[in-house]
């Protein structure tokens, strides 16, 4: 086992054990909040093409993936309660069990949707060479994602066109050039920027 894996399961056990009052409160806020499910799960893409089911809280009404996979701007489909989840990133703590499973990693490439990695040419599907991640350098470099997106006529044209190259440049660049060291100060620098922007 090497070290990185070894952090992982250390501190996804630790933060599961740790955060367990959390997300007991939030499951509870998100059924007062609207009805649906309090947990969403999504198909993405994972280590060498292998399909998992990333898990997230809810954050959306049920039924909002019927109307497109981006989110842009101040979405109708996010609920109330749910877009202090997303501002926080909070809705992402149920991936802490993602990564105890071995089908993510704190750091790595954000997993894609398959719609998108179809897209991807050989060289681009070099970044599914490394375990995803909770977080990236794209991820921190497009934390306002969403507000970016709204500013686009076509949202989507612009993601795959534009925003995605990016995001896949800055995750190769990773692939390249990792280790825990570089992990922990993507780490500190993804919570630096939710709280200050």
């Amino acid at each position: 086992m090497d070290a990185k894996r070894l952090f992982d399961i250390i501190f996804s056990l630790i933060g599961i054990i740790c955060l367990i009052p959390v997300l007991v409160l939030v499951s509870i806020l998100l059924m007062i909040d609207s009805a649906g499910p309090v947990f969403y799960t999504q198909v993405r893409v994972g280590l060498h093409l292998k399909y998992f089911r990333l898990v997230k809280f809810r954050t959306m009404c049920c039924g909002a993936d019927a109307k497109g996979l981006l989110t842009v701007g101040k979405d109708t489909r996010i609920t109330v309660f749910g877009a202090w989840l997303r501002r926080y990133k909070v809705d992402e703590l149920p991936q802490l069990f993602n990564i105890l499973k071995g089908e993510m990693s704190f750091v790595g490439p954000r997993p894609e949707v398959p719609r998108y990695v179809d897209l991807y040419d050989e060289g681009q599907r070099r970044v599914l060479s490394v375990k995803p991640g909770i977080t990236d350098w794209a991820s921190i470099r497009y934390i306002e994602e969403n507000e970016l997106l709204a500013l686009a006529e076509d949202p989507e044209a612009f993601y795959i066109q534009t925003v995605l190259p990016s995001k896949i440049m800055q995750n190769l660049e990773y692939v390249d050039h990792h280790d825990l060291w570089t992990d922990c100060k993507i780490i500190s620098y993804t919570i630096k920027s939710i709280f200050i922007r």
